[in-house]
């Protein structure tokens, strides 16, 4: 190669690396094969006493005192079903727990679909439908509540779409006013610009609504790079949390990795078109 063209690769080197980066950023991988669970682990915590579970232990009041643990689902909680000509995860929901990745995963784009069914179940027979994306799972089975790993919750539940919730004890600094001003257990809501508050657990409504009306599919997406994340409801951003991390013996520590969990919360919920991609930035009018 004589000296020209090597001054005019040289020159184009950089253009090519980051067209290379921007392709591997924009690369999204399906994490369901549209045709059954593979590559997804379930754990069931201990049934409402309405369900019939044979073989599970019940005290003299028939409550249940025992889960029904990892990969056993004898109520059929999670399917593969047909919904709108497509297929689809359902969650029965007719018992508490979760549908988990088994792969963990850090610095991503995730995006999936979600939709309501019909069912409701008790002990919310009466109360809007609940679920739930649960991000950076770590940690045993059943440590929020007995059903869910310890995690940070992108909400989905009737109405409240993209609200925060600490699973386990998980902490995030958040940009909020406090729901009712003086209550130091209040709820907060998330004001983009107001005072950070840090260190908190409590939790943290979206700035807005932006869910569409039940029977309709919504698109979220969930932005995750180090120890930020952004909540984002059909195309709008409703929440960004920073310095997400988890309390250790040591002290307080990152928590910017781990497993997915789809919440099963006593409402039949479908899930379809779940997503990832690496990302090593979160893009700039995502929270414009």
């Amino acid at each position: 190669m004589d000296r020209r063209a090597a001054l005019k690769t040289l020159a184009t080197l950089p253009l090519a690396i980051n067209a290379t980066a921007i392709s591997r950023q924009q690369r999204w991988t399906p994490l369901w094969n549209g045709h059954d669970l593979a590559g997804w682990d379930t754990y069931l915590g201990r049934p409402h006493k309405s369900s019939d579970v044979s073989g599970l232990a019940k005290n003299a009041n028939g409550e249940y005192t025992e889960p029904i643990g990892v990969n056993r689902d004898p109520r059929t909680v999670f399917s593969v079903v047909s919904v709108d000509g497509t297929a689809a995860i359902r969650i029965s929901g007719e018992v508490y727990g979760g549908l988990i990745t088994r792969a963990e995963y850090d610095n991503y784009h995730l995006r999936f679909e979600v939709k309501w069914g019909g069912t409701r179940w008790p002990p919310r027979e009466d109360a809007v439908r609940d679920s739930g994306c649960c991000y950076h799972s770590v940690g045993p089975h059943g440590a929020s509540y007995g059903f869910w790993m310890k995690s940070f919750e992108f909400q989905i539940q009737e109405g409240d779409i993209g609200d925060f919730y600490s699973l386990a004890g998980v902490i995030v600094d958040v940009e909020a006013v406090p729901v009712a001003p003086g209550n130091p257990k209040s709820d907060l809501q998330f004001v983009p610009g107001a005072a950070p508050i840090a260190g908190t657990t409590r939790r943290v409504i979206k700035r807005v609504n932006a869910e569409r009306p039940r029977g309709q599919w919504n698109t979220l997406d969930l932005y995750c790079l180090g120890q930020t994340s952004v909540h984002v409801v059909n195309g709008q951003a409703v929440m960004k949390l920073t310095g997400l991390r988890q309390k250790t013996d040591a002290g307080d520590e990152p928590l910017t990795k781990g497993r997915i969990q789809f919440q099963s919360e006593a409402a039949e919920v479908f899930y379809r078109a779940i997503a990832i991609r690496p990302i090593t930035e979160i893009p700039r009018d995502v929270m414009s």
